[in-house]
């Protein structure tokens, strides 16, 4: 979405000045435990991961300079060509109409630069003032005459901006800017291009859970942008788009926000999964933080944000951007701050005319985040289960495919150390590690040596340990995903692959960091009992053979346990009428029982922290904490065997709206309909 503040300056080309860093822990450093389970897998790392956008108004675009300094952040995936910019840009001329393009900035100056970081390019196709031919002579460009091999491709930038929900910064020409317009021409491209190369992947705009537009359905819509796209391209499509500006106004505002990319991707797959009728991968194209974008918050923010995605199985993250130019300048944790969007310096000045950024391509605090998270998780690990018991300090671990482990720890305290000692399940690491580490105002990632069970971490720091097993253990192969069917309120079955003869299967639930083992089995299917309705569980698949040796854990599979069929009650909670941070809801309460209800009360428990109550009618509404209840009017105290009663709220959220799964009348579990 954003535009670059530069398109209308110069930049001048100057080396970046890079000086070893200091990190001096003080005294005392708040005491820290740090769990990590091996046997509770995540998602693993795509060769995609880590982004970033690239845009044509960049007069640096694709020079040596640039294109090293990525390599060395090991960006393995650049964007182009550029945000609302693609929406207007056309390839063959390499001219925007309305906008800035810098010179040396076409595509195949692009696609030098990416190969000599020996990356790979994601290219968006212009659908706001473009066409299916043009977008299909890209292709044929790139991938036939030109052999670059681009494997991504986007259907334009965030067309939902195209007006039809009121906001109006994206280029669209088309005379039906509805979702089901977009979806419908989308699909023409999709064939265009794949017509050229079948072998590409192409990707369709979706909206955010928790982010404007979501859930609002526009004027002669036939549902939210999400299920209209989803409903008409979805099943054409290969990976759905998503873009992310959480924003916060402080450290801790912006910190909480990766809290969100759990619901927010498991709201994304469901919709996907309901409306397209098929899995697709999700790519999350651009993402920024709202608070000290060129210092240690954003690095913060960058490195958590990029692990905290990845775990969740989004294939490739791009920040926003590579260059973008000064905005506000402020002083942020003792260093200047000057607002700008991108990783490295512009080297140009602010509109103050009196405060100038550093060198050009001098690297910004997002810039090490990210190196940090390139180094913590390379493609083919997989991440796994790790908790910190300070809050403040955010935790990821990795299990990479030379058999190492890596431990991601990012202290989100302004003023403190944290004296951290770390504890491991399921992986039995080497005395000694690598220590990579940058703090507040470093200008580079300091190495050492230090332990695999302690690390004192300095205020406002991001540090990766890199462990060696204590002894090489070759297992089983990594069972593969398995899937959940028959799921009911209390009972699911889990089926895999099969592997090598002779193996037996364990079934692990995580429950945050703990695996709990349901059972195993010498077959590749296994039927869990005694679940709580309503709830989301994740579990994963481990091997072991006859030697006790076992595997990684397999990918994981997350299902969510219905309600009761058979119940006294029965309740619909429906998001009726959604303006993307808050809705009217109207839930009905049906008896399904034989015999009358005289006097009830209805409560439920929001899913996030997130999600409140503002008001409700039709009954009186109460709220405590999460803690949602409402209780009868004098109209309708009564409810007859088999009648309906309705009561509605407003309902707020800041954050993906998780509709709530159990309600309970005077007591007693409803069914969720």
């Amino acid at each position: 979405m954003r535009k670059s503040r530069i398109a209308l300056l110069a930049i001048t080309l100057a080396s970046a000045s890079l000086a070893v860093p200091t990190q001096v822990a003080t005294a005392e450093a708040g005491q820290v435990t740090v769990s990590v389970n091996a046997r509770a897998g995540l998602e693993s790392v795509s060769d995609a991961a880590i982004g970033v956008n690239h845009a044509v108004w960049d007069a640096n675009l694709g020079t040596n300079a640039v294109a090293d300094l990525l390599k060395s952040a090991g960006t393995q995936i650049m964007r182009y060509p550029g945000g609302s910019y693609s929406d207007i840009y056309h390839w063959k001329t390499n001219t925007a109409p309305g906008g800035y393009v810098a010179p040396d900035t076409d595509f195949d100056h692009f696609m030098s630069g990416v190969q000599r970081a020996n990356a790979q390019a994601m290219v968006i196709a212009n659908y706001g003032t473009g066409t299916p031919e043009e977008a299909a002579e890209w292709v044929h460009y790139a991938n036939v005459e030109k052999h670059y091999g681009v494997k991504y491709w986007e259907i334009g930038n965030e067309l939902y901006g195209n007006g039809h929900y009121g906001a109006n910064w994206e280029a669209d020409d088309h005379a039906d800017k509805s979702p089901a317009g977009y979806a419908t021409v989308t699909k023409q491209y999709i064939q265009a291009m794949k017509a050229v190369d079948p072998s590409i992947k192409v990707g369709i705009v979706l909206t955010t859970p928790g982010n404007w537009p979501d859930g609002i359905v526009g004027g002669g819509d036939a549902g939210t942008w999400n299920q209209v796209v989803l409903q008409i391209a979805g099943p054409s499509a290969d990976f759905a788009i998503l873009h992310w500006y959480p924003g916060g106004s402080t450290g801790p505002e912006a910190f909480s926000k990766t809290a969100q990319v759990t619901d927010a991707v498991w709201l994304a797959r469901r919709q996907i999964a309901k409306y397209a009728g098929k899995d697709l991968g999700i790519a999350l194209t651009e993402i920024n933080t709202g608070y000290g974008q060129n210092t240690q918050p954003g690095a913060l923010f960058a490195a958590d944000a990029y692990a905290s995605l990845t775990a969740a199985g989004v294939f490739s993250v791009d920040w926003w951007n590579v260059h973008n130019g000064p905005g506000t300048v402020s002083t942020v944790a003792g260093h200047t701050d000057y607002g700008d969007f991108g990783l490295l310096s512009s080297g140009v000045c602010a509109s103050d005319g009196t405060t100038c950024e550093p060198a050009l391509n001098t690297p910004f605090g997002p810039y090490f985040g990210i190196s940090l998270a390139a180094r913590f998780a390379p493609p083919g690990a997989q991440l796994v289960r790790a908790v910190a018991s300070d809050p403040m300090v955010k935790t990821h671990a990795a299990r990479k495919p030379n058999g190492d482990l890596s431990v991601l720890l990012v202290n989100e305290d302004e003023t403190n150390s944290k004296s951290v000692t770390l504890s491991y399940a399921g992986y039995s690491p080497a005395a000694t590690a690598q220590v990579a580490s940058h703090g507040n105002g470093d200008t580079a990632i300091a190495t050492s040596t230090g332990t695999a069970t302690s690390v004192t971490l300095a205020p406002y720091s991001i540090t990766v340990l890199t462990l060696h097993p204590s002894a090489a253990v070759t297992g089983p192969a990594q069972p593969g995903r398995p899937t959940a069917s028959a799921v009911t309120a209390s009972d699911a079955t889990l089926t895999w692959p099969a592997g090598a003869a002779g193996l037996k299967y364990e079934l692990h639930r995580q429950n945050g960091v703990i695996t709990e083992q349901w059972g195993e089995t010498t077959g590749t299917t296994f039927t869990v009992h005694n679940l709580t309705p309503g709830t989301r569980y994740t579990a994963n698949v481990i091997a072991r053979d006859a030697s006790g040796k076992v595997s990684w854990a397999s990918p994981p599979v997350t299902f969510q346990t219905g309600t009761p069929s058979a119940a006294p009650c029965a309740v619909t909670f429906a998001d009726v009428s959604d303006w993307g941070n808050g809705y009217v809801g109207s839930v009905d309460i049906t008896n399904t029982g034989t015999n009358a209800i005289d006097s009830w009360n209805l409560a439920f428990t929001w899913p996030t922290a997130w999600q409140q109550l503002n008001s409700g009618w039709n009954g009186t509404w109460t709220s405590t904490g999460s803690s949602v209840l409402v209780s009868n009017a004098d109209f309708n105290r009564t409810i007859a065997p088999g009648a309906t009663v309705n009561v509605g709220l407003v309902g707020a959220y800041q954050g993906p709206n998780v509709l709530p799964a159990l309600f309970t009348l005077n007591g007693a579990l409803c069914t969720t309909r």
